[in-house]
């Protein structure tokens, strides 16, 4: 078989390798679609905090079942499954705590060991969770999805409440929805013009350009009060100041984006304004179960998260597009 590995920054190749031989407690799976992530073009730029090289990417994907043992999920071959692609380790403090999407030694596919984006790959049965009628297409949203209503799950969106999603990429988007599904007034910051017109399909409430007026345009939206919850998915020292500095008094800040560089703030204003700070990392099964059943249902509008879509043979210049058109592009799928 075939699979994309990226060798180095800037370089991404196919290998020739064997496919994988399934072990007691796992299936063989054919790859149908995968999704490229933010993380995997973090580790395409060289850019990802948690990228060592050569890595073959991929975490988001939907596959056919070619091979499995009975089990007590019901699964069988030719079933049509997504999964859940955080390793976690079952001994660290945070596993013996049940939070194993905070495992000490999390190994996530395609960023602490190899991804999915192979012909072929193997995943343990426990992690497999059926597509219950989705096109397999949209079943490789349903990772991406989940990362943003964890994040939205953690903080606790009421009804009614001003939230602010500084971000308009994959996961920003997502969380906005979910935020907006939950019942928020969603407001979606970014310093793309493009990725702020296409955020506008999903029909939110307020669009900012995240430049040096920002600050002022959000006090006009917010009365001055501020923001109750304001979800950070960038990853940049300067967008998560901005989280801080939006938020309410009182607030909640939600930190999802993830990035290798380092921020000195006076951190006195989390004191002052009482403020609630929270990391959000991953997705547990309860999360897949529940964006599951959204999309089963047509609760969100998932579909238009797609931009993009290139065949297996040009995984190569998928990456390099969305490198060089992230403005533009949103969700890139590849047609395995």
């Amino acid at each position: 078989m075939k699979g994309i590995c990226i060798e180095e920054p800037g370089q991404v190749v196919y290998k020739e390798l064997p496919i994988p031989k399934r072990k007691q407690g796992e299936a063989l799976l054919k790859l149908l679609y995968g999704g490229i992530c933010g993380s995997d073009l973090g580790t395409y730029r060289g850019t990802f905090a948690y990228a060592d090289y050569p890595r073959i990417p991929g975490h988001e994907f939907s596959a056919e079942i070619v091979e499995i043992e009975d089990n007590e999920l019901g699964l069988e071959p030719g079933m049509i499954v997504t999964a859940n692609p955080y390793f976690n380790c079952g001994t660290c403090y945070s596993c013996e705590r049940g939070l194993v999407n905070c495992c000490e030694h999390n190994q996530t596919m395609g960023a602490q060991r190899d991804g999915a984006f192979c012909q072929y790959v193997t995943m343990p049965i426990q992690r497999l969770y059926k597509g219950q009628g989705i096109s397999a297409k949209h079943l490789a949203l349903v990772e991406p999805f989940c990362i943003g209503y964890h994040a939205m799950k953690k903080a606790a969106i009421k009804q009614n409440e001003k939230v602010l999603v500084i971000g308009a990429g994959t996961i920003g988007t997502t969380a906005a929805i979910w935020a907006k599904h939950m019942g928020a007034e969603v407001h979606v910051c970014d310093r793309s013009a493009e990725k702020l017109d296409y955020a506008r399909n999903f029909h939110f409430d307020q669009y900012l350009r995240s430049d040096k007026e920002l600050p002022e345009h959000a006090a006009v939206l917010t009365k001055g009060n501020g923001y109750d919850v304001v979800a950070e998915a960038v990853g940049l020292p300067e967008t998560f100041q901005s989280a801080i500095d939006l938020a309410a008094y009182g607030g909640r800040v939600v930190q999802i984006g993830v990035g290798k560089k380092t921020l000195a703030f006076d951190f006195t204003i989390l004191q002052k304004k009482e403020l609630s700070v929270y990391g959000a990392r991953n997705a547990v099964e309860s999360d897949f179960m529940a964006v599951i059943k959204a999309f089963r249902e047509r609760a969100i509008p998932f579909e238009k998260l797609i931009t993009h879509v290139f065949p297996f043979e040009k995984g190569a210049q998928a990456f390099e597009a969305f490198d060089q058109n992230k403005g533009s592009m949103l969700k890139t799928l590849i047609e395995f």
